[in-house]
């Protein structure tokens, strides 16, 4: 199956309540290791990369890197922008080729964020694109991206104006969910979920989903969140990987790079098929 749309994919998890593992990758073994986990978990996946890593690598090379890969691949993928403040990105990600971007305008008036995220979807449509809105901070820096500081929720009516002016295709709500590791177990908003669904139906996008509970996964998708992000837990198995793996090969005097990507890869391998079990998207390919 070819890579396919944002909207493809998110539409049918939506509708038969599964969530598909967003997956946010740094390099090229960590982009083969998470493809190689959704063929084999015949999932879905969506594929996310951040400013940071598309300045670090280049929007050329990356996509070039994502082309590659996918080629011949069994089971739908789609290739997403993460956490995008910068109009400019947007704009290379989506001329390179990328399958949708999030416009993160949740620092500006809901107003302005209107205004710019209706310019975006416009911008994406142009290209077959589609767009993830926000307008309230998830709390926590990701990338560079964010603010520790808990941003305050908008009202009920205040998203429904925005879902309805800008037609985002995803919408990430903020409903005490953080990016990066959480200090204690988080306290979770289930019933904003459910309220923004039933007033209008799409599908939710769920930040700072590393740390959560199975059973916290489990009912956030029970209720409509369809597109499940997960970028500190790749970022800490991929790094704990090597170092476990560089402290032996310190310890035996042994230095074979290859070895040492084998065993990252199959870490990272591991953990991203794990999720795609525990969100319900495995086996949903076949």
């Amino acid at each position: 199956m070819p890579v396919v749309p944002l909207s493809t994919i998110v539409s049918d998890a939506f509708e038969k309540r599964y969530g598909v593992p967003a997956i946010n990758i740094v390099n090229d073994l960590t982009l083969e290791a998470v493809l190689a986990a959704a063929v084999e978990k015949s999932s879905p996946l969506i594929v996310q990369t951040s400013v940071k890593t598309v300045r670090s690598i280049g929007s050329d090379v990356l996509h070039a890197m994502w082309t590659a890969m996918t080629a011949g691949i069994e089971v739908p993928v789609t290739l997403h922008l993460d956490h995008c403040p910068e109009r400019e990105v947007i704009s290379e990600c989506l001329a390179r080729g990328w399958n949708s971007v999030l416009f993160d305008a949740s620092t500006m008036p809901v107003e302005e964020n209107m205004r710019q995220t209706v310019e975006v979807v416009a911008e994406a449509r142009g290209y077959g694109a589609h767009v993830e809105g926000e307008i309230e901070s998830i709390t926590g820096v990701e990338d560079g991206v964010g603010s520790d500081t808990e941003a305050q929720r908008q009202s009920l009516d205040v998203v429904l104006e925005f879902l309805g002016t800008t037609r985002v295709d995803v919408f990430a709500p903020a409903i005490g969910n953080a990016h990066g590791a959480y200090k204690q177990a988080p306290v979770l908003d289930f019933q904003r979920v459910s309220d923004i669904v039933a007033a209008h139906p799409l599908p939710i996008a769920l930040h700072g989903g590393s740390g959560m509970s199975d059973e916290q996964f489990r009912e956030l998708i029970s209720r409509g969140c369809a597109k499940v992000n997960i970028s500190t837990a790749l970022k800490e198995t991929y790094m704990k990987s090597n170092l476990a793996f560089l402290r032996i090969a310190d310890e035996r005097g042994k230095w074979d790079p290859p070895s040492l990507f084998r065993a990252v890869r199959e870490d990272v391998v591991d953990m991203a098929g794990s999720l795609m079990t525990l969100f319900g998207s495995a086996g949903r390919a076949a």
